[in-house]
This record gives structure tokens, C-alpha cells and sequence, in this order.
């Protein structure tokens, strides 16, 4: 087998405590912990995935959440070849700063391959957000993904759905 080897910078984002970081963490190292860990400025984590002969070496950037007073760090978003979006389903106001997030993005970085998360799946009989929700992600054009950081539901299928966008986008360029 003759593989390409990509490396290739990817953000998580979204509002404080939607699971970004326990997302990464049960997707690199099968992990959950209970135990709430803010994020300060930026965790990277490494994996690599292959997708058909493409071996990719993904850069996870685990970038601190927004709320009102903080928003993403231009350093973080640089040299960016596709993000995750995660929203919490018990937490509509998630929703909004997401779309923000992705919004300012698009405008200031351009269009890079995307995934949106509605994370805590475990908790959907919780959830807030309405069916109108989900029909504007899904408009927007990317693939929508619920999962459980807790259970593992779904995570596997963020990363594969993203580094698959990223090497056939790495092909189309």
C-alpha cells in the first residue's frame, strides 16, 4: 500500500461546558471523567486515522469555550484545515454561540471542512433544543452528529465523518 501522510490542524469550538474536551478525550484515549476541567486557552491532542490509503495525523486543538466575556483567540483559529462545532442539547443558548462561532469563521477564515455535534445524546430526553434547531444546522450544509462524550455514542463517527471531509478535500486541491 502506497499511503499519503497528511497532518492537519482541527478546533474544537463552542460555547463553556459542552463537552469539547471530554469529546477529545473519550475519542483519543476511551476516557470520560465526571470531573468538570475548564479549558484554558488551548489543549492540543494527537491522532492518527486512516481514511482509504491516507494516514492522517489529526492536530486536536481543544480551544476554551465562549460565553459573553471570552471569544476564540484569532492564534488558535490559524492554519485551520477543519473544525467541530459542539453544542449541548440541554443548553439552547449553546445553540447560538455555536452559529456564531461557525459564522465568524466562515466570514474571517473561509469555508474549511466542518462536523456539528449535538453532544450529551446520553441526556436527550433533557434536551432544549426544538426540531427547528436541527432543521437550521441542517441547512447550513455540514453533517450533524449526536453523541454522548459519557457513553461514546456517536464520538468515532465526528472524527471519521471529518477526516474523511479533509482528505477529499487534501484530493480536490
Amino acid at each position: 500500500m502506497n499511503e499519503l501522510v497528511l497532518q492537519k490542524k482541527v478546533c474544537l469550538v463552542g460555547a463553556f461546558s459542552v463537552g469539547k474536551t471530554s469529546l477529545i478525550q473519550r475519542y483519543v484515549h476511551s476516557l470520560f471523567s465526571e470531573k468538570y476541567q475548564t479549558t484554558v486557552g488551548v489543549k492540543i491532542d494527537k491522532k492518527i486515522v486512516v481514511v482509504d490509503d491516507t494516514q492522517l495525523n489529526l492536530m486536536l486543538w481543544d480551544v476554551a469555550g465562549e460565553d459573553d466575556f471570552t471569544q476564540i483567540r484569532p492564534a488558535h483559529l490559524r492554519g485551520l484545515a477543519g473544525y467541530i462545532v459542539v453544542i449541548d442539547g440541554t443548553r439552547p443558548n449553546s445553540f447560538d454561540v455555536a452559529l456564531d462561532i461557525h459564522l465568524r469563521i466562515q466570514r474571517d477564515y473561509g469555508i474549511f471542512s466542518t462536523v456539528f455535534v449535538l453532544n450529551k445524546s446520553d441526556l436527550q430526553d433533557q434536551w432544549r433544543l426544538t426540531p427547528e434547531h436541527l432543521h437550521r444546522l441542517i441547512n447550513l450544509g455540514f453533517p450533524v452528529v449526536q453523541a454522548s462524550a459519557l457513553s461514546g455514542e456517536g464520538v468515532e463517527n465526528i472524527f471519521t465523518n471529518l477526516a474523511r471531509q479533509l482528505v477529499t478535500a487534501h484530493i480536490g486541491a
